[in-house]
């Protein structure tokens, strides 16, 4: 576990413990006070949230422009924390709307109520910052000892981005997913929900002994945390590209998985309204790819160019999609969520 300890060496544990304790506050606040009592999240609420914690994302990232203006924040690489730190948000945020259209068929498919999403959602969180921190540990460990892996997360991003533009999607088939048939092979699931509760205690059909049993609820979090580990194998190599700093990459990322949670509800409605937006992610994809291979061989691309690259291909995607499918309706699959 030596690549975890070099992960946390490379700033002061102060500044570590400083983001933790925004993160487990907004946690806390969010289960605790938000959402002490199971409710359905409104659109509209859905927005509000969202907008706090975006607020609260760009507020960190000042924090870091004003902490790198004193000398108190320096990246392991040389490179320009504030534009790396809102490049890979941005790039995080982007990734995680394609995550949206998933999420809300494994919620369908466990028939989930609304009002018992979002606590799961948040508890997921959990495992998430867990996950995405020992994949960013890895990584950094692979590129300190083996500099040409940026090449291989190179290549693997542009051709993502290719697939992503010439590769039809496929159907979402929850009842196929290995994990699932794991989880049901090898767990007692109750065949019904017991509120908000992943476990609960019940005589087995049997033996009439008690036993613990794992709820659909808990089913469809290990399925969604799974699933994100899965989209971590592109955001991860592509905020590598940008900032090899384990500091920025995992801030950036778990600052834009905090959000989604909130932004779910919102999105889960209207993501029939971002078709197109995916094509212009490819592309980002496409760019940060073919920018890693020109910082291996030439030097460091201007990271305000890149941010404003990649703000400007994501902003034309948004607005394309919402010009194409204005006046079209919510798909089924995304009313499953209700």
């Amino acid at each position: 576990m030596e690549f975890l300890f070099l992960m946390f060496l490379s700033k002061p544990l102060w500044l570590w413990l400083l983001f933790l304790g925004i993160v487990v506050t907004l946690m806390v606040f969010d289960l605790g006070v938000l959402h002490r009592d199971d409710h359905e999240l409104g659109v509209a609420e859905s927005l509000k949230l969202s907008a706090f914690y975006i607020f609260i994302a760009i507020l960190y990232g000042c924090y870091i422009w004003w902490a790198w203006s004193n000398g108190t924040i320096v990246t392991s690489d040389g490179s320009n924390p504030v534009a790396s730190y809102f490049q890979g948000y941005i790039i995080e945020k982007v990734l995680s709307i394609d995550n949206v259209f998933v999420i809300s068929l494994i919620f369908g498919y466990f028939a989930i109520p609304r009002k018992y999403q979002y606590r799961a959602l948040v508890w997921g969180i959990i495992g998430v910052i867990v996950l995405r921190g020992l994949m960013i540990a890895i990584g950094a460990e692979l590129i300190s000892n083996y500099s040409w892996v940026t090449l291989v997360f190179a290549a693997f991003l542009a051709f993502t981005g290719v697939k992503m533009l010439v590769v039809p999607e496929g159907d979402t088939d929850v009842s196929k997913n290995p994990v699932v048939k794991f989880v049901s092979r090898h767990m007692h699931v109750t065949k019904e929900l017991h509120g908000q509760k992943f476990f609960v205690r019940q005589p087995n059909p049997a033996t009439g002994k008690l036993m613990v049993y794992a709820t659909p609820l808990l089913v469809a979090l290990i399925v969604i945390n799974v699933a994100d580990l899965i989209f971590a194998v592109d955001s991860v190599p592509a905020i590598f590209l940008i900032t090899t700093d384990t500091f920025i990459v995992y801030t950036a990322n778990i600052m834009a998985i905090l959000g989604l949670r909130a932004l779910y509800f919102a999105l889960a409605a209207l993501v029939h309204r971002f078709h197109y937006l995916k094509y212009a992610l490819a592309v980002v994809l496409i760019f940060i790819g073919l920018k890693g291979f020109y910082s291996y061989f030439f030097g460091k691309f201007d990271p305000y160019l890149s941010l404003a690259i990649t703000v400007s291909i994501i902003a034309a995607g948004i607005v394309y999609s919402l010009h194409k499918t204005r006046g079209e309706d919510e798909p089924e699959e995304a009313k499953a969520v209700d």
